[in-house]
């Protein structure tokens, strides 16, 4: 195991408090619960206000491409207080794992996206592991046909990179949204909604002739920092409850109090600190390129998934009766993390992966 520092930096600390902030202002329960009715009203502003105002469109971005020229730590750290929120941006798909797209291909849409005037992202189904095999589309002629089924951030998207089947391997195409065919699809976990592209003849510029390596690092990327928003939402469910517990009264006493729910918030709370470690290293390796960058991305995305399920459905218990109404914000935890423990490889594919990765036996 490499010796990487897991500590949080001064800046990363600076960054933490200044998307919390603007969460806490503009990141309105009540309208991310409205998203389940259809109403998406709130992702538009939310998303002006952390990719300019903030400049998070452009934290992966090369400084003389008109980003930040930040770190993937930092892109963790952002994606802790998204999940603490579960707010209904598209940094992962866009910032994240779209730009490492094209950082490793053509920087032509770098500009645009680190302005904060385009949103991109990569159409992959939200489902797909960073060692599977990528649905893709047919190009025919110079033109792209076909459909890529459940692909996250599509809705949010300006600008599409879609894989396509070539003879020289995989390609990658960048499609404007106005020329394809998106349909929204009734998700479990409405702040990120899925769609299906479908693509009839649609013009497409060729952002990479060969680029099977670089969706699997963009989406090893993305599995690795999703673990950080995973972290994020468990810690909210952990904090939110412990509060709840300790002001909750039956048969006259604190329900705080009760020795079984002191046993499961604590198993709770060694969870979440475990979390905090495999999603830091997944960070730190993903950061470094370290040779243990895969490994950490799998283990992160093993344990981390889990955690956060299981913090939110503590959250919902144990907040009693409020906690199964529609008003209050648990269900938008439980809906986030299990949507989460499927995106980008479950558990259990990941399990497996690592198996190979370490070398175990069958």
């Amino acid at each position: 195991m490499s010796e990487l520092d897991l500590l949080y930096t001064e800046i990363e600390e600076e960054l933490r408090a200044s998307v919390r902030s603007l969460l806490a202002a503009r990141c309105d329960p009540d309208a991310i619960t409205r998203m389940y009715d259809a109403d998406r009203s709130v992702v538009a502003g939310l998303w002006k206000a952390l990719s300019v105002e903030i400049g998070l469109a452009g934290l992966l971005v090369p400084e003389q491409h008109g980003g930040a020229g930040g770190s993937l730590r930092e892109a963790a750290v952002v994606l802790e207080e998204l999940g603490r929120m579960v707010a209904p941006v598209p940094f992962l798909t866009s910032a994240v794992i779209a730009t490492t797209m094209l950082l490793d291909s053509d920087a032509d849409l770098l500009g645009p996206i680190a302005q904060g005037e385009q949103t991109a992202a990569l159409a992959v189904s939200w489902s797909t592991q960073p060692t599977s095999n990528v649905a893709t589309v047919q190009l025919v002629d110079g033109r792209l046909t076909g459909t890529i089924t459940s692909v996250a951030g599509a809705l949010e998207a300006d600008v599409l990179l879609v894989p396509a089947a070539t003879r020289a391997g995989i390609a990658v195409y960048a499609v404007a949204s106005a020329d394809l065919t998106l349909t929204p699809v009734v998700s479990l976990d409405m702040t990120r909604q899925l769609a299906h592209v479908t693509l009839d003849s649609a013009a497409g510029t060729l952002v990479n002739g060969d680029a099977a390596e670089a969706i699997r690092r963009a989406l090893e990327v993305g599995a690795a920092l999703l673990a950080s928003e995973q972290l994020g939402l468990a810690r909210w469910c952990l904090e939110a409850t412990v509060d709840y517990v300790k002001e909750r009264r039956q048969f006259g006493r604190v329900v705080g109090g009760f020795q079984a729910l002191k046993h499961r918030l604590a198993d709770l709370y060694t969870g979440v600190e475990s979390a905090a470690a495999a999603a830091r290293y997944a960070a730190a390796t993903a950061t470094a390129d370290d040779p243990d960058a895969a490994v950490a991305a799998s283990v992160a995305q093993a344990y981390c998934g889990e955690v956060a399920v299981t913090a939110a459905e503590e959250a919902v218990q144990m907040h009693g009766g409020i906690g199964m109404t529609w008003e209050h914000t648990t269900h938008l935890y439980l809906k986030r993390a299990k949507a989460d423990q499927i995106a980008l490889g479950t558990s259990g594919r990941h399990r497996a992966r690592l198996a190979v990765l370490v070398d175990l036996p069958q």
